[in-house]
């Protein structure tokens, strides 16, 4: 059995490029903890070591319970941790598989956008949502309550400017985020919108296989209207439906909704029947980026950089 201080490790829950994230348990107060431990071949860098202590602040300060929160940070044997409640309800890359019926799938999208939300409204700008840093909290008779972790990339909006360095999945990446260009609420939003679609069909919107074919979209690539076969029930609208999906992934972040607020408000609104649509305009410009002005490094996981 391997502890750390007072924190029994249990089983690993999940992996990533720079850091181990285990199942574990506080043997003073006799609660299930999450502890994420960064990576020891990572240990030693100033500058990720830096990165992981922001994102473990970032999670402290944020008074959510829509937010994962720290109590509890230490170093062992040179490897720096934190401690985290531990969620046990999985996260919506789970149930992202198209066997969701749509008023839940589109409860689950408002309640990551409404998560979303409160990370900006704390000044935070998360830069990688996508399902798997979405947990859901269990709440007896419902669906449960989403709530947003992994802030790992996360910035605070006053330093979202200028940014030259992107991390990111390409899948649910904004294309001004690939671009390496100031990004904002919106390009969550825009993320959040991919995962609504993910939730509603089981598959993504575009076919994005690494960051060269995201930022190479053209006007013309649209995500794929909502299957008719799907049958969606009353009060839904599915050409409603349609029309916000396109905009909240529309190329130009002027043309999606500004905020995680406003996208939780639409769809809310949507899956109560409301009919009102707004033309979805920003697919008049090609999005381009010469490839000889960017170099990309992926790594195993999934994320990538863009270094321009």
């Amino acid at each position: 059995m391997r502890q750390i201080g007072r924190y029994r490790l249990d089983e690993v829950h999940g992996s990533g490029a720079f850091a181990t994230v285990w199942r574990g348990f506080d043997t003073e107060l006799e609660i299930p903890v999450a502890i994420k431990i960064l990576a020891e071949n990572w240990s030693h860098h100033a500058d990720v070591h830096e990165r992981f202590l922001a994102e473990a602040r970032h999670l402290r300060r944020i008074a959510s319970d829509r937010v994962v929160r720290v109590y509890d940070v230490g170093t062992h044997e040179g490897q720096p941790y934190f401690v985290m409640d531990f969620v046990a309800g999985g996260t919506l890359a789970d149930v992202a598989d198209g066997s969701l019926e749509p008023q839940d799938a589109l409860a689950l999208a408002e309640g990551a956008a409404r998560a979303v939300a409160d990370l900006h409204a704390a000044g935070v700008v998360h830069r990688d949502i996508k399902p798997s840093n979405l947990l859901i909290h269990p709440v007896p008779g419902e669906l449960g309550r989403v709530l947003v972790a992994d802030l790992g990339s996360a910035k605070r909006l006053a330093e979202a400017s200028g940014i030259t360095v992107t991390t990111g999945t390409p899948s649910y990446m904004a294309p001004e985020q690939a671009l390496g260009r100031s990004i904002d609420e919106r390009s969550d939003v825009y993320s959040l919108g991919v995962v609504a679609y993910v939730l509603l069909t089981g598959h993504l919107p575009f076919d994005v296989s690494d960051p060269v074919t995201l930022v190479t979209r053209t006007a013309t690539d649209r995500p794929a209207r909502l299957a008719e076969p799907r049958h969606l029930p009353a009060p839904l609208d599915r050409t409603t439906l349609d029309a916000l999906l396109v905009r909240t992934m529309a190329l130009d972040p002027a043309h999606r909704p500004p905020t995680a607020l406003d996208l939780a408000d639409a769809l809310a609104h949507v899956s109560a029947g409301g009919t009102d649509t707004v033309d979805p305009p920003g697919w008049s410009a090609r999005l381009v980026v010469p490839l000889s002005a960017v170099v990309f490094a992926g790594s195993a996981a999934g994320t990538w950089l863009l270094l321009r």
